[in-house]
Protein backbone atom coordinates (compact mmCIF):
# COMPACT_ATOMS: atom_id res chain seq x y z
CA UNK A 1 0.00 0.00 0.00
CA UNK A 2 1.77 3.27 -1.12
CA UNK A 3 1.34 6.51 0.71
CA UNK A 4 1.04 9.78 -1.27
CA UNK A 5 0.47 13.17 -1.84
CA UNK A 6 -0.57 15.44 -4.24
CA UNK A 7 -0.70 19.15 -4.24
CA UNK A 8 -0.38 19.91 -0.83
CA UNK A 9 0.03 23.34 0.18
CA UNK A 10 0.08 24.48 3.89
CA UNK A 11 0.52 28.13 5.56
CA UNK A 12 0.63 28.27 9.32
CA UNK A 13 0.88 31.80 10.51
CA UNK A 14 0.55 33.90 7.21
CA UNK A 15 3.93 32.08 5.64
CA UNK A 16 3.29 29.32 2.87
CA UNK A 17 5.31 26.01 4.24
CA UNK A 18 4.46 23.74 1.78
CA UNK A 19 3.79 24.83 -1.62
CA UNK A 20 1.56 22.09 -4.14
CA UNK A 21 4.06 19.56 -3.12
CA UNK A 22 3.40 15.87 -4.28
CA UNK A 23 5.40 12.49 -4.33
CA UNK A 24 4.88 8.85 -3.49
CA UNK A 25 6.23 6.22 -1.03
CA UNK A 26 6.33 2.64 -1.58
CA UNK A 27 6.71 0.05 1.53
CA UNK A 28 9.71 -1.55 2.25
CA UNK A 29 12.13 0.89 1.53
CA UNK A 30 13.10 3.73 3.93
CA UNK A 31 13.13 6.73 2.50
CA UNK A 32 14.90 10.08 4.34
CA UNK A 33 13.65 13.28 4.36
CA UNK A 34 16.34 16.27 3.88
CA UNK A 35 16.14 19.88 4.31
CA UNK A 36 17.17 23.23 5.89
CA UNK A 37 15.62 23.76 8.83
CA UNK A 38 12.53 25.97 7.91
CA UNK A 39 12.26 23.47 4.60
CA UNK A 40 8.89 22.09 5.71
CA UNK A 41 10.06 18.62 6.75
CA UNK A 42 7.65 18.28 9.96
CA UNK A 43 4.93 20.21 8.41
CA UNK A 44 5.10 17.55 5.54
CA UNK A 45 5.22 14.70 8.33
CA UNK A 46 2.26 16.18 9.86
CA UNK A 47 0.16 16.01 7.08
CA UNK A 48 0.74 12.51 6.08
CA UNK A 49 -0.22 11.09 9.47
CA UNK A 50 -3.34 13.38 9.55
CA UNK A 51 -2.53 15.75 12.29
CA UNK A 52 -2.49 19.03 10.08
CA UNK A 53 -5.19 19.39 7.08
CA UNK A 54 -3.18 21.15 4.38
CA UNK A 55 -5.24 24.60 2.87
CA UNK A 56 -4.83 22.00 -0.77
CA UNK A 57 -4.60 18.67 -1.74
CA UNK A 58 -4.38 15.34 -0.08
CA UNK A 59 -2.56 12.10 1.57
CA UNK A 60 -3.81 8.97 0.70
CA UNK A 61 -3.08 5.43 1.71
CA UNK A 62 -3.32 3.25 -1.26
CA UNK A 63 -6.69 4.57 -3.15
CA UNK A 64 -8.26 6.20 -0.15
CA UNK A 65 -7.86 9.41 1.26
CA UNK A 66 -6.25 9.34 5.15
CA UNK A 67 -8.87 12.57 6.20
CA UNK A 68 -11.38 10.11 4.86
CA UNK A 69 -10.35 7.45 7.76
CA UNK A 70 -11.36 7.49 11.23
CA UNK A 71 -8.33 8.18 13.79
CA UNK A 72 -8.23 4.71 15.13
CA UNK A 73 -7.55 3.50 11.62
CA UNK A 74 -5.31 6.23 10.77
CA UNK A 75 -3.24 4.77 14.32
CA UNK A 76 -3.68 1.03 12.86
CA UNK A 77 -2.02 1.70 9.58
CA UNK A 78 0.56 4.93 10.65
CA UNK A 79 2.92 5.17 13.48
CA UNK A 80 4.57 8.35 14.63
CA UNK A 81 7.63 9.44 16.68
CA UNK A 82 7.25 13.44 16.63
CA UNK A 83 10.12 15.69 17.22
CA UNK A 84 11.00 16.54 20.81
CA UNK A 85 8.22 13.38 22.08
CA UNK A 86 7.60 14.16 25.85
CA UNK A 87 6.68 11.93 28.49
CA UNK A 88 3.90 13.37 30.83
CA UNK A 89 3.10 10.38 32.71
CA UNK A 90 5.15 8.98 35.43
CA UNK A 91 4.31 5.52 34.91
CA UNK A 92 6.93 2.52 33.99
CA UNK A 93 8.29 1.88 30.74
CA UNK A 94 6.05 -1.10 29.67
CA UNK A 95 2.62 0.58 30.38
CA UNK A 96 4.27 3.46 27.91
CA UNK A 97 5.07 1.01 25.64
CA UNK A 98 1.83 -1.04 25.44
CA UNK A 99 0.34 2.55 24.53
CA UNK A 100 1.27 1.90 21.26
CA UNK A 101 -1.56 -1.12 21.09
CA UNK A 102 -4.57 1.09 21.91
CA UNK A 103 -5.50 1.59 18.00
CA UNK A 104 -5.71 -2.57 17.94
CA UNK A 105 -7.04 -3.40 21.61
CA UNK A 106 -10.25 -4.98 22.09
CA UNK A 107 -12.78 -3.57 24.45
CA UNK A 108 -11.75 -6.08 27.10
CA UNK A 109 -8.20 -4.90 27.09
CA UNK A 110 -5.05 -6.22 25.81
CA UNK A 111 -4.89 -9.47 24.26
CA UNK A 112 -1.74 -12.36 24.88
CA UNK A 113 -0.90 -10.72 20.79
CA UNK A 114 -1.12 -7.14 22.02
CA UNK A 115 1.23 -8.20 25.05
CA UNK A 116 3.74 -10.26 22.57
CA UNK A 117 3.95 -7.25 20.57
CA UNK A 118 4.67 -5.02 23.32
CA UNK A 119 7.92 -7.37 24.64
CA UNK A 120 8.90 -7.46 20.64
CA UNK A 121 8.88 -3.86 20.41
CA UNK A 122 10.99 -3.29 23.96
CA UNK A 123 14.05 -6.02 22.68
CA UNK A 124 14.16 -4.59 19.20
CA UNK A 125 14.78 -0.86 21.22
CA UNK A 126 17.17 -2.32 23.55
CA UNK A 127 14.56 -1.38 26.17
CA UNK A 128 13.89 -4.60 28.76
CA UNK A 129 16.48 -3.56 30.99
CA UNK A 130 13.79 -0.33 31.51
CA UNK A 131 10.41 -1.93 32.01
CA UNK A 132 9.88 -1.22 35.37
CA UNK A 133 11.56 2.13 35.68
CA UNK A 134 9.50 5.21 36.00
CA UNK A 135 9.78 7.03 32.45
CA UNK A 136 10.02 10.30 33.58
CA UNK A 137 13.08 9.43 35.43
CA UNK A 138 14.89 8.46 32.20
CA UNK A 139 17.49 10.22 30.55
CA UNK A 140 15.87 12.22 27.21
CA UNK A 141 18.07 9.14 25.11
CA UNK A 142 16.31 6.05 27.19
CA UNK A 143 13.32 7.90 26.33
CA UNK A 144 13.44 8.51 22.95
CA UNK A 145 14.04 4.92 22.79
CA UNK A 146 11.21 3.95 24.43
CA UNK A 147 9.16 6.19 22.33
CA UNK A 148 9.95 4.39 19.40
CA UNK A 149 9.17 1.27 20.98
CA UNK A 150 5.82 2.88 21.31
CA UNK A 151 5.58 3.15 17.70
CA UNK A 152 6.68 -0.19 17.04
CA UNK A 153 4.79 -1.79 19.16
CA UNK A 154 2.02 -0.60 16.86
CA UNK A 155 2.69 -2.61 14.39
CA UNK A 156 2.16 0.26 11.99
CA UNK A 157 2.49 -0.51 7.92
CA UNK A 158 3.91 2.95 7.43
CA UNK A 159 6.29 4.19 10.36
CA UNK A 160 7.00 8.31 10.33
CA UNK A 161 9.88 9.18 12.77
CA UNK A 162 10.89 12.93 13.10
CA UNK A 163 14.82 13.24 13.95
CA UNK A 164 14.96 9.81 15.64
CA UNK A 165 18.46 10.08 16.29
CA UNK A 166 18.10 13.12 18.61
CA UNK A 167 19.48 12.59 22.11
CA UNK A 168 21.13 9.28 21.25
CA UNK A 169 24.49 8.15 21.91
CA UNK A 170 26.22 7.04 18.67
CA UNK A 171 25.60 3.13 19.35
CA UNK A 172 22.29 3.86 19.97
CA UNK A 173 22.13 5.66 16.82
CA UNK A 174 23.46 3.25 14.74
CA UNK A 175 20.76 0.62 16.62
CA UNK A 176 17.78 2.53 15.47
CA UNK A 177 18.60 2.70 12.00
CA UNK A 178 19.69 -0.63 12.07
CA UNK A 179 16.08 -1.31 13.11
CA UNK A 180 14.49 1.38 11.30
CA UNK A 181 16.22 -0.29 8.05
CA UNK A 182 15.33 -4.14 9.40
CA UNK A 183 11.46 -2.51 9.13
CA UNK A 184 11.24 -1.77 6.04
CA UNK A 185 12.81 -4.90 4.57
CA UNK A 186 9.56 -6.69 6.14
CA UNK A 187 7.27 -4.84 3.95
CA UNK A 188 6.47 -1.66 6.06
CA UNK A 189 7.31 1.76 4.68
CA UNK A 190 9.49 3.84 7.06
CA UNK A 191 10.16 7.47 5.94
CA UNK A 192 12.66 9.67 8.38
CA UNK A 193 13.43 13.12 9.19
CA UNK A 194 16.81 13.57 9.50
CA UNK A 195 19.54 16.10 9.96
CA UNK A 196 22.97 13.73 9.73
CA UNK A 197 23.64 13.31 6.11
CA UNK A 198 26.11 10.57 6.68
CA UNK A 199 23.80 8.63 8.25
CA UNK A 200 20.84 9.65 6.25
CA UNK A 201 23.31 8.15 3.07
CA UNK A 202 23.94 4.98 5.32
CA UNK A 203 20.32 4.22 5.76
CA UNK A 204 18.08 5.78 3.20
CA UNK A 205 16.75 3.88 -0.02
CA UNK A 206 15.37 6.78 -1.53
CA UNK A 207 15.78 10.16 -0.42
CA UNK A 208 13.65 13.37 -0.61
CA UNK A 209 14.93 16.68 -0.55
CA UNK A 210 12.85 19.81 0.45
CA UNK A 211 13.66 23.62 0.07
CA UNK A 212 11.83 26.59 1.26
CA UNK A 213 8.10 24.08 0.93
CA UNK A 214 9.33 22.77 -2.66
CA UNK A 215 11.24 19.59 -3.27
CA UNK A 216 14.01 19.72 -4.89
CA UNK A 217 14.82 16.76 -5.23
CA UNK A 218 13.49 12.96 -4.75
CA UNK A 219 14.60 9.45 -5.96
CA UNK A 220 17.17 6.55 -5.13
CA UNK A 221 19.18 7.60 -2.67
CA UNK A 222 22.17 7.33 -4.96
CA UNK A 223 20.89 9.63 -7.43
CA UNK A 224 19.73 12.45 -5.57
CA UNK A 225 22.62 11.95 -2.70
CA UNK A 226 25.11 13.95 -4.79
CA UNK A 227 27.67 17.66 -3.64
CA UNK A 228 25.55 19.42 -6.20
CA UNK A 229 21.72 18.87 -4.71
CA UNK A 230 23.18 18.98 -1.89
CA UNK A 231 24.82 22.03 -2.07
CA UNK A 232 21.71 23.77 -3.58
CA UNK A 233 19.40 22.64 -0.73
CA UNK A 234 21.77 23.63 1.87
CA UNK A 235 23.85 26.18 0.75
CA UNK A 236 27.17 24.66 2.11
CA UNK A 237 30.13 22.88 -0.66
CA UNK A 238 30.01 19.11 0.27
CA UNK A 239 32.54 16.53 -0.30
CA UNK A 240 31.13 12.67 -0.34
CA UNK A 241 33.69 9.71 0.33
CA UNK A 242 33.36 6.33 1.55
CA UNK A 243 35.11 5.25 5.11
CA UNK A 244 37.54 2.27 5.19
CA UNK A 245 34.75 0.23 5.92
CA UNK A 246 33.17 1.09 2.89
CA UNK A 247 30.28 3.38 4.22
CA UNK A 248 29.42 6.83 2.72
CA UNK A 249 30.99 10.08 4.30
CA UNK A 250 28.80 13.05 3.61
CA UNK A 251 31.14 15.99 4.65
CA UNK A 252 29.90 19.47 4.88
CA UNK A 253 33.02 21.87 4.16
CA UNK A 254 32.34 25.39 4.05
CA UNK A 255 29.05 27.90 3.24
CA UNK A 256 28.51 28.71 -0.54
Amino acid sequence: MSLSFEGLSLTLRGRKILKEVSGRFQQGRVTVILGANGAGKSSLLSCLVGLREPQSGEVKLGDRTLLSMDSRERGRLIGLLPQRPDIHWNVDVKTIVGLGRLPHAGRWGMSAADHEAVLKAMAATDCNDLADRKAMRLSGGEQGRVLLARVLAGEPQWLLADEPLASLDPAHQFDVLDRLKSYAKTGNGVIVVLHDLTQAARVADDIMILKEGSILAAGRCEDVMTAEVLGEAYGVEVQITTSDAGEPLVVPVRRL
